[in-house]
């Protein structure tokens, strides 16, 4: 654990999930290649050849920028990005409008329960119990895993994810309505996150203080100088009273 500016006295801990609670880029992965199976079977069952299709990102990605394109606003709201995605996907290739929305809605589903589908470690889950009995803890992430499917819901008094209504990290608009939701101020909450954009540069423009973990070295490079950097989440119990 290394300090790089005075920590100050805090009352709640906010935690970023995907690649700061458990490595996501395996189970991305193992999501991925599920999505393809699923489309390739569901796809047929409409009567298409899918094996002429990969539907992997070079099939979907086309449509996820098209979607954006015509939607700015909808990049805040990945699980909506990817659902108008898979609709226009399956518009593409013949389905009509009603079938289409269905297959969006049941792919998205899937892809949510398949993302959510793995078990943190006893450690993590004991480390998240004895911390929430000394202070407040917060969720405050851009992805869209179900908390409540691998079991850290309970641990959260507050829980925000990015949606149309919750603006994507590293705006400050999810920091400022953790903070508004705990009625404490910007200064008094610690947000732990890898990524040193949308964790750290976002938390810390927020007015908020930060400590970087990046174990599994995929987050984006520090912008600014977090407040403290761990080497694993364990080291929080040594400064929280």
């Amino acid at each position: 654990m290394r300090f790089y500016r005075r920590l100050h006295p805090f009352h709640a801990i906010s935690f970023d999930l995907d690649d700061t609670l458990y490595s996501n880029h395996p189970i991305m992965l193992a999501t991925d290649t599920k999505m393809i199976k699923y489309f390739k079977t569901i796809f047929s069952d409409y009567g298409l050849e899918s094996t002429l299709y990969a539907f992997d990102m070079t099939f979907w990605w086309p449509f996820r920028q098209q979607v954006i394109a015509q939607s700015p606003w909808i990049k805040h709201d990945i699980s909506l990005l990817r659902e108008k995605t898979y609709y226009l996907g399956a518009m593409s290739l013949g389905l009509n409008d009603t079938e289409a929305q269905k297959v969006a809605a049941l792919a998205l589903a899937y892809f949510v329960e398949q993302r959510s589908n793995f078990t943190l470690p006893q450690h993590t889950h004991d480390f998240l119990s004895t911390l929430q009995r000394k202070i407040p803890l917060a969720a405050i992430t851009n992805g869209n895993v179900d908390t409540d499917k691998i079991g850290i819901a309970k641990y959260f008094t507050a829980h925000f994810n990015a949606t149309t209504e919750n603006k994507l990290k590293p705006d400050r608009d999810m920091f400022d309505k953790t903070c508004q939701t705990l009625q404490i101020s910007s200064s008094q909450l610690l947000h732990v996150g890898d990524c040193g954009k949308n964790d750290v540069f976002g938390g810390i423009n927020a007015g908020c203080q930060t400590a970087w973990l990046n174990p599994y070295q995929v987050g984006k490079a520090l912008k600014v100088i977090p407040t403290l950097a761990l080497d694993h989440i364990e080291q929080l119990t040594k400064i929280v009273k």
